[in-house]
């Protein structure tokens, strides 16, 4: 089949290049796979080769199955998306925006015009942001001796907003946020809402937030992008006992598995008969929740986790309640309307539902936005509509 053929000589000539150390994509549409493989090796040097149920820390696609999990309650009736968060979560309830630092460095604050709603979460218009993007959330946090997001520690979420909420789109840790409102509405884990309610459902027995021993052995080694653009194996920080599951980054899975989510996508949010997702919910999610506002260009505040990065210049993009929408057709071939995020160890997915197409893509490397791994994603996507 000429679409396998392609695939499989661009990803086996960026390994051989050593552009990335191991890498897995598949392409799937609302029917089942049409093309999945892996190439190169879990750890450079290691010699156990990469294959579509490898591991890796997916990290920001999390975001999408988090949502999945908010609006399940939604549909429900047991959260909504425009009551106030801080009546499930006591901090959002009292959180005031940033507004500067006295002469002291002590952080200056005002009320916000507008109480933060899950629906800001879902969109990234709370007014909150992350320390890898935000120089003045890290200056929040060395002045009141907060320890960063990726500690998972309660208190790392204790930030306050940048902006009044639904003022303009910031990516930030909102969803961290939707999975503690899940939480106090199911009254059990993130994890164990999420296996019970959306990775059961559609078979995916290979994304948990705490990795299984048979996860454990399929899992891929991170990798760094060095100075001089050589790549090595690298030990991630692994929190031990974290106090909460981060609904924002914190899953482990397998392209192999994230494609049964992107399938569900695909169908209206049905799954072998059983509906996770009512369609008139996949469709809202699926559509501009921003207004006026747009998604724009990412600027990194902490070196090493990621490059500064905009998706698609030059197209116009939106958020939805679980991912960026691109409002145009993009160069790649993507269609209007189709939905995309990605994970900073340098993992992606899109889901075009005009095309009724998605594709999974994962390799393990940092900083996020890497050069290599990137042009690489977007030559297999651009490969995907060159040969569909």
């Amino acid at each position: 089949m000429a679409l396998n053929n392609k695939i499989d000589e661009l990803l086996s000539g960026a390994v051989a290049r050593a552009d990335v150390p191991g890498v897995v994509a598949a392409v799937t549409t609302a029917e089942g796979t049409i093309y999945q493989a892996g190439f190169g090796e879990r750890e450079l040097g290691g010699g156990v080769a990469m294959s579509p149920d490898t591991v890796g820390w997916i990290a920001s696609m999390t975001k999408a199955i988090t949502s999945v999990a908010a609006l399940q309650l939604v549909e429900e009736g047991r959260l909504v998306l425009d009551q106030p968060a801080g009546e499930l979560v006591a901090h959002l309830g009292q959180v005031e925006v940033l507004t500067g630092f006295d002469d002291t460095g002590r952080p200056l604050t005002r009320p916000p015009r507008r109480p933060v709603t899950l629906r800001h979460l879902l969109s990234h218009t709370s007014g909150l942001g992350y320390d890898f993007w935000n120089p003045e959330v890290i200056r929040y946090q060395e002045a009141t001796g907060l320890p960063p997001v990726a500690s998972r520690r309660n208190d790392a979420l204790l930030l306050p907003l940048l902006f009044d909420p639904g003022e303009r789109w910031n990516y930030s840790i909102g969803i961290d946020w939707v999975g503690k409102m899940v939480e106090a509405v199911a009254g059990r884990t993130l994890g164990q809402v999420m296996q019970e309610r959306i990775f059961e459902p559609l078979g995916m027995t290979s994304t948990a937030f705490q990795p299984t021993p048979d996860m454990e052995r399929r899992q891929a080694k991170a990798h760094a992008r060095n100075a001089n653009d050589s790549l090595e194996p690298m030990e991630r920080a692994v929190v031990a006992e974290p106090e909460f599951e981060m609904g924002g980054g914190g899953l482990y899975s397998s392209v192999e598995d994230y494609l049964k989510f992107i399938r569900m996508i695909l169908n209206r949010g049905s799954a072998d008969g059983r509906q996770v997702l009512q369609p008139e919910t996949v469709a809202e999610m699926s559509r501009n929740q921003i207004g006026g506002c747009r998604v724009g260009a990412m600027t990194m505040a902490m070196p090493g986790y990621s490059n500064d990065v905009e998706f698609l210049p030059g197209v116009e993009k939106t958020w939805g309640l679980a991912f960026m929408i691109n409002e145009e057709a993009a160069p790649l071939g993507r269609s209007a309307g189709s939905l995309f995020w990605g994970g900073i160890a340098n993992s992606y997915y899109w889901i075009d539902p005009a095309r009724g197409i998605g594709g999974a893509y994962l390799t393990q490397i940092l900083p996020f936005a890497d050069a290599k791994s990137l042009a690489l994603f977007q030559d297999f996507e651009s490969t995907v509509y060159d040969n569909l």
